[in-house]
């Protein structure tokens, strides 16, 4: 491998893959496509969906299931060993193709943003020339869907996960903050009463779920939304906007 490309697919809808991207999928002579698990294989259906509606001549693709992350031993821990492993699984999926030169990996949203794309990249040895093919963000596509600005004008947000949410309470010196990476609904260790939501799931896909209004009238219909949702596709990825009222 001389050249690993990182394209960022935005939130699955072959739509949001922008020509630039699309010229590096045809450019590619690999493509990594990662397994979940069988509850999750439609993950790998979309990005096949993705790579035929861009070229006519499917390049090589090369499947790998992602292994589970532990947390047994602190959660930073935890992630650098996952990394570890799934650099382990890309090297031993793209050894199976030896002529490849040039081998592409689809990464949902972009790959500068909560994406561990570019940190498992940087394991490999040698290394090959990593190129980031930009994407639409989970925070673009909902922000777009709800038809709101992500910030109050001229004011400063905060973009973080559900973790520091329910660790480190609001953050401070803001009136927004975007929660990604929320599997247990964070917001509820709010005071509802004081917050604004704008919730999206699926967001762009023909699957989208949108749900917005004041946290405590709204708080309740989006875990049940959620948990149905993730019930009948067996995952989800959602995206939340917060803002302070007054």
């Amino acid at each position: 491998m001389q050249e690993l490309l990182l394209i960022g697919i935005g939130t699955g809808n072959p739509d949001h893959v922008t020509r630039q991207g699309a010229e590096a999928i045809r450019r590619a002579d690999l493509i990594l496509i990662p397994r979940k698990g069988a509850g999750k294989s439609d993950l790998a259906g979309v990005r096949e969906t993705i790579i035929g509606s861009v070229t006519e001549t499917l390049p090589s693709l090369a499947y790998f299931d992602i292994p589970k992350r532990r947390d047994d031993d602190g959660y930073l821990r935890g992630v650098d060993a996952w990394h570890d492993a799934i650099a382990e699984r890309w090297q031993a999926a793209i050894a199976t193709h030896p002529s490849a030169k040039v081998v592409a990996l689809l990464v949902w949203g972009d790959p500068s943003l909560y994406d561990s794309s570019l940190r498992i990249a940087a394991r490999f040895a040698p290394k090959p020339q990593t190129r980031v093919i930009p994407g639409i963000t989970a925070l673009q596509a909902l922000t777009a869907a709800h038809a709101i600005p992500v910030n109050e004008i001229g004011a400063p947000f905060t973009l973080s996960t559900g973790r520091q949410l329910r660790d480190n309470g609001w953050p401070e010196g803001v009136e927004t903050a975007v929660i990604m990476l929320d599997g247990e609904c964070s917001f509820g260790t709010l005071d509802a009463t004081q917050y604004d939501i704008w919730w999206g799931a699926y967001v762009g896909m023909a699957e989208e779920i949108l749900i917005g209004g004041p946290l405590d009238q709204v708080a309740e219909q989006i875990r049940t939304t959620r948990a149905q949702a993730r019930t009948d596709h067996g995952w989800i990825m959602d995206i939340y906007l917060l803002r302070r009222r007054g």
